[in-house]
């Protein structure tokens, strides 16, 4: 068995989203401010990270897009973890329509849409206007076929006019089926044979958060 780490790195300052705030990380309590605590020789230290959830690689829940949709803790694992996965060559710009889907059978697989977008992650490049997305009527034909998951390694699984209406997150999130943006790394998994796992924490009221996004290998 071998694991493919899916997920981008977030570090202090970094910028997934552009005009959304870059995480702040910094420490809660130092190695040396908790000698005052413990006994000699003992040591701790205490992160603290403050940023908003759509920060590196995340999971969108239906409660993202959806005012009576549910948040992380209503979210079964079974829609994100150990999922048969099934990794489909997307346009490199622009939407990635119905014909990249032809002859799969989507139902109960994790669909990772590949791009190659990820080689922006971190750029000004990322958030272009013509980075890739995944077209409304292929969104429709994964959902109507029992799709579980749906994951993008580009800034955004809709287009991203000014003022857009996200046609994909407002479909898939309607339907139950969580959406991971931001993967990476895509290139290393097969078009099928791998699971993937994308799990975040169980935080009531929060609908949307970073994920240790990975694939599993036979």
């Amino acid at each position: 068995m071998r694991l493919v780490d899916l997920s981008h790195t977030v570090s202090d300052g970094l910028v997934t989203y552009p005009g959304l705030p870059a995480p702040v990380i910094s420490e809660h309590l130092t190695f040396e401010d908790s000698h005052r605590t413990y006994a000699e020789g003992t040591e701790f230290s205490i992160g603290r990270i403050e940023m908003v959830s759509n920060t590196g690689t995340y999971l969108d829940t239906p409660g993202h897009r959806h005012r009576d949709g549910h948040d992380l803790s209503g979210l079964p694992l079974e829609r994100c973890a150990s999922l048969p996965a099934l990794v489909v060559d997307g346009e490199a710009t622009g939407a990635t329509g119905l014909a990249a889907f032809d002859g799969l059978d989507v139902a109960g697989h994790a669909v990772l849409v590949r791009t190659g977008w990820d080689a922006h992650f971190g750029t000004e490049a990322y958030g272009a206007p013509e980075h890739p997305y995944l077209a409304t009527e292929a969104a429709t034909w994964l959902a109507d076929r029992g799709v579980v998951l749906v994951g993008i390694d580009s800034v955004n699984i809709d287009a991203t006019p000014p003022r857009g209406d996200r046609p994909v997150h407002t479909l898939l999130l309607a339907r139950d089926i969580p959406v991971v943006e931001h993967l990476t790394g895509l290139s290393a998994l097969p078009p099928s044979g791998a699971t993937f796992t994308a799990v975040p924490p169980k935080v009531a009221g929060m609908s949307t958060f970073p994920v240790r996004a990975f694939a599993t290998l036979p």
